[in-house]
């Protein structure tokens, strides 16, 4: 009776326990889908929320915290790949502290495990970093890290950087789950970023235009070169995030370059330098036509020409300012601030623009200035032609009248004074030929004339002299005086001005230069001490032998007032010595 008693019960407890063991099964099933259903919800949640951002950088940032939060991890980080393919340019972190960041260093490049996701763009679950064939260890301050699941991102089919997850809460692995939700992720990061870079350059084509507008107004309105070439550095500077811009120009008939701006960091210490073409970054960009990269301009070898001035910048680009290859007006630079991005090709493209408008610049400025010569050239032409005409000519007319005149004048003194009035008359005329002579110079920058020179070389004497020597100059100087001849008699000019200043003691000098178009002639006289008997002779010898070679001489005499008048004179026809 008991027995059977006891089996009855069994048999019911026996279906219990099976209804428990369902229910239960049931509930954790439950269970799982709620957490199946929650888990998608915030993935979904995630892609959105990354899918919203369109500045490039914060949606970085974004997916990193999602990537986080989505596998419950404790440290994230997203390696964007640079431009080689084969390292790190940027690395975006959640977990780690600024301060850690700091005491660990530099941003990794992509040795090691992080290595291993470029090399190789698929999944990658670790129970256990250390293990790894590919491990290459931490730095020194870095917190400990086991765990780990990395997943490419792709952007249209170009794999744009890795997700880093480490150190699952909880002390358990990444598991499958983990794996697949991460590269849905990665899926909807690769549409964010393409997102964010395609606004990002949409805004960045849009500054360009801007800029070009306001650098094309500036040209119109007849802005100065100077102040063009400043915008545009300036501009450039500012919409590649640089933190330097330096313009150089070629120095002409020389292999070197000078900087004829510079703007940003430590600008004053690039301003008014000349560096060779041969060895620097700058040069090579001049020399080749095409833009020359640093990634570290600080420690470029190709830096080494000036005094250090690149301290705390890194990335850098030299762009060649012209239309052509062989037609390169100069080179502008711009320097980042180190730890930043290197300049991209897409960044480039923009940057070649800009250049052809500094091109542009230049070369408006320098058809407005020969404009401009042309102007001042026809007007003096006008003037001269004036004088020739009228002046010289009713002068000539009066003198005439004057010397037929004076054969009619009986009284001695009357004639005497009539022929010192015709006389006076002539040499009124001489001054006003060499005026006119002096009106037809063409001012070349580049090819000065004899004239221009003479002037500039008693310019730069006054200073030393203490006064400014009177100047006469006749005959056609920059016609009939040969470049060769010239030389030679600007260094006569100079070295006789030079001689006043150091020795002569005077207050007064006069230079007459003058041509009849066989000879040209240099007199130089002042009312100083006069030449020593006894003194040294090496700078007149030098004179006398310049003189020898051009077929001429060279002497000098006391005037009656005292002082030295020294006379130069060369052939300029062929030598005779």
């Amino acid at each position: 009776m008991g027995s059977s008693e006891e089996s009855g019960e069994a048999r019911v407890r026996l279906p219990q326990l099976r209804l428990d063991e369902l229910l239960e099964e049931l509930q954790a099933r439950l269970d799982a889908a709620r957490g199946t259903r929650d888990r998608v919800h915030s993935l979904l949640e995630a892609v959105l929320s990354v899918g919203r951002e369109l500045d490039l950088e914060q949606a970085l940032h974004s997916i990193v915290e999602a990537a986080a939060t989505l596998v419950d991890a404790e440290y994230a980080a997203l390696g964007v790949i640079g431009p080689d393919g084969r390292r790190l340019s940027a690395f975006h972190t959640v977990g780690v502290g600024e301060e850690v960041i700091a005491r660990i260093g530099p941003y990794p490049e992509g040795h090691g495990i992080l290595g291993e996701l470029i090399r190789n763009p698929e999944p990658l679950r670790l129970p256990k970093l250390s293990e790894h064939p590919a491990s290459y260890g931490f730095p020194a301050h870095h917190p400990p890290m086991n765990t780990f699941l990395g997943v490419p991102i792709r952007v249209r089919d170009q794999v744009f950087g890795n997700l880093y997850l480490t150190e699952k809460r909880g002390g358990g692995e990444f598991d499958e789950e983990d794996e697949s939700v991460l590269s849905t992720l990665a899926v909807a990061a690769g549409v964010a970023i393409d997102n964010a870079r395609l606004y990002e350059e949409s805004r960045l084509r849009e500054r360009w235009l801007r800029a070009t507008a306001e650098i094309t107004r500036g040209l119109m309105s007849g802005a100065a070169q100077a102040d063009v070439l400043k915008l545009i550095a300036e501009r450039a500077r500012e919409i590649t995030g640089a933190a330097l811009a330096v313009m150089s120009t070629p120095v002409k008939g020389t292999d070197t370059l000078t900087v004829e701006l510079a703007t940003g960091l430590q600008a004053e210490a690039h301003r008014g330098l000349v560096l060779p073409v041969e060895g620097t970054l700058t040069g090579e960009a001049f020399a080749g036509g095409a833009p020359v990269s640093s990634r570290d301009v600080a420690h470029d070898p190709r830096i080494t020409a000036g005094p250090p001035r690149f301290a705390g910048l890194g990335p850098a680009v030299a762009v060649p300012i012209g239309a052509s290859d062989d037609h390169v007006q100069g080179v502008v630079l711009l320097a980042r601030e180190a730890g930043t991005t290197d300049f991209s090709e897409k960044e480039l493209e923009p940057l070649r623009g800009f250049a052809a408008q500094a091109s542009l610049a230049m070369e408006l400025a320098e058809r407005r200035q020969d404009a401009e010569q042309i102007a001042l050239l026809e007007d003096r032409d006008r003037i001269a032609r004036d004088l020739h005409d009228l002046a010289i000519q009713r002068l000539f007319a009066t003198g005439m009248t004057l010397q037929s005149a004076g054969r009619f004048i009986d009284h001695t003194g009357a004639k005497e004074r009539v022929l010192r009035a015709v006389d006076d008359l002539d040499e009124t005329i001489r001054i006003i030929r060499s005026t006119i002579f002096g009106l037809r110079l063409r001012g070349d920058d580049e090819t000065p004339g004899l004239r221009a020179r003479a002037v500039r070389v008693v310019g730069e004497a006054t200073p030393v002299l203490g006064f400014a020597p009177s100047v006469r100059m006749e005959g056609l100087l920059d016609t009939h005086v040969p470049k060769e001849t010239a030389d030679h008699v600007v260094a006569v000019l100079s070295e006789s001005l030079t001689n006043i200043a150091r020795h002569a003691h005077a207050d007064h000098a006069e230079v007459v230069l003058e041509t009849d178009g066989r000879t040209v002639r240099v007199v130089v006289t002042d009312n100083g001490v006069g030449i020593p008997p006894e003194g040294r002779r090496s700078g007149l010898a030098n004179m006398a032998e310049r003189a020898r070679k051009l077929g001429g001489d060279l002497e000098w005499t006391t005037p009656d007032g005292g002082g030295t008048r020294l006379v130069w004179q060369a052939a300029l026809g062929p030598s005779e010595g």
